[in-house]
């Protein structure tokens, strides 16, 4: 990862620093659920947290100004029977987001402006077409209320969820569990990643697998990253044969061999990568490390390159990111991260890059994605792409407000489940035990390979 080559860059010198105990939130008590997800998410006004409680499913969503000891009574969001394993805040209304439970179902969610004041039970709209637990929820990038969803059956479905309706179904995608999803720039593709080692982009409007193909031979599973720039790929971490931590940069026009590819340590904790594509710095947070290693990505060379490590003796649990229309430009902050930890405390920590000028850096802070939808969910549909839609960091210049991007279910989708026919079921049903089988043949062909 180093070299006795120094390589210029700009963000060489960034630096990560702790907010001050009374900026911190204490006594968050993160789910001990043995599904891999980051447990934590953020956007400029929440901080949401997967909640445990015993008895049922809840999530915590924390008003991001009221930093502080949590009460005992902390209203939750609380409406599944299971422990929640995922959830996204809506890119476009910063008071919605999405839950994904063991109990089989994805919720939608109104958060008020302010926070909760009391427990919220009643979702606005619940979907439930999924037969398996489900734990990936993840908001289309450019399409406005699109939903991707997957669980521990071999399917992703595609929601439009002010509609509550299924729009898209990839059935036997895989021989074991989704791990991550995540969508390419403009949401015509997704990566996804399985515990059966292999990294598959999906069409979803076609319901195919457009590449295939394995990118960690270790067994504990790995996570896929699309990054935007500098050239739209593909990164991926988890672990070598010799359960090494390892992570690689992929060009799926050819994948045969990944662009760049490192082994990091022997630590067991999966890797958490998190990407600001306006500055092509990642971040790498390892589930029970103290500390967050960065890198830069680049069209050249060795494509990615590390930066320094942010170093603590306290581990983490679960790792949120900050969107980056909330840093704080004027202390050159270029990425937030909030930490969680087995203590109950969640830990706000900014990265910036030293400058002494306090006028605003605008090699720092390029246009980045604003909170406006640039497609409607039946643009999307019918197979139209577009890129985000930009608006600049700069003090003065207009920024649109994420809340104004309306949200209005439909009576049906509101007043009642969206449970689904009998043939959907029966269908996905079928596609589950195909992949039962599909599993069993592999291991069949493993073992008489020895």
């Amino acid at each position: 990862m180093s070299s006795k080559f120094v390589r210029s860059s700009k963000f060489r010198h960034v630096f990560g620093t702790p907010a001050k105990k009374e900026n911190t939130f204490d006594g968050v008590k993160v789910s001990r659920s043995a599904w891999d997800s980051n447990k934590v998410k953020a956007n400029p006004k929440f901080l949401g947290v997967c909640w445990e409680a015993a008895g049922g499913g809840s999530m915590a969503v924390l008003n991001l100004d009221n930093a502080g000891k949590l009460k005992a009574d902390t209203p939750l969001v609380s409406g599944h029977k299971g422990p929640v394993l995922d959830f996204d805040f809506n890119p476009f209304n910063d008071n919605i987001l999405a839950s994904v439970s063991e109990d089989t179902t994805v919720k939608i969610w109104r958060i008020p402006d302010g926070g909760l004041t009391s427990t919220l039970t009643a979702p606005l709209v619940s979907l439930e077409t999924h037969n398996r637990k489900v734990g990936t929820a993840d908001f289309h990038p450019t399409a406005s209320n699109i939903l991707a969803t997957s669980g521990t059956e071999p399917c992703l479905k595609l929601w439009d969820i002010e509609k509550g309706s299924e729009l898209f179904s990839v059935n036997n995608i895989a021989a074991d569990i989704l791990q991550s999803v995540s969508w390419n720039t403009d949401g015509s593709l997704l990566a996804t990643s399985s515990k059966d080692k292999r990294l598959r982009v999906l069409d979803p409007r076609t319901e195919k697998v457009a590449h295939d193909w394995e990118a960690h031979q270790g067994p504990k599973g790995f996570r896929s990253l699309y990054l935007s720039k500098p050239v739209e790929r593909i990164f991926s971490v988890g672990f070598s044969k010799q359960s090494e931590r390892q992570y690689s940069l992929w060009d799926i026009k050819n994948t045969a061999e990944p662009l760049a590819t490192a082994n990091i340590d022997t630590a067991a904790g999966l890797l958490m990568p998190f990407y600001d594509n306006d500055t092509c710095v990642l971040f790498l947070a390892g589930k029970g490390d103290g500390n967050i290693r960065y890198f830069e990505v680049t069209d050249e060379g060795s494509f990615v390159y590390y930066l320094t490590e942010y170093k603590s003796n306290t581990a983490q649990n679960g790792m949120g990111f900050l969107p980056k229309r909330g840093v704080d430009v004027s202390s050159c902050e270029i990425a937030r991260l909030f930490k969680a930890t087995s203590t109950g405390i969640v830990e706000p920590i900014s990265f910036t890059v030293p400058r002494k000028s306090g006028q605003f850096q605008e090699d720092l802070y390029p246009e980045t994605a604003a909170p406006v939808p640039t497609l409607t969910a039946e643009e999307w549909k019918s197979g139209k792409n577009a890129p985000p839609k930009l608006m600049s960091l700069a003090p003065g210049a207009d920024r649109p407000a994420a809340a104004a991007t309306s949200f209005n279910p439909s009576a049906s989708a509101s007043s009642s489940s969206h449970g689904g026919s009998e043939v959907d079921k029966l269908k996905a049903r079928v596609a589950e035990l195909e992949a039962e089988l599909k599993k069993k043949e592999a291991r069949i062909r493993e073992l008489e390979g020895h």
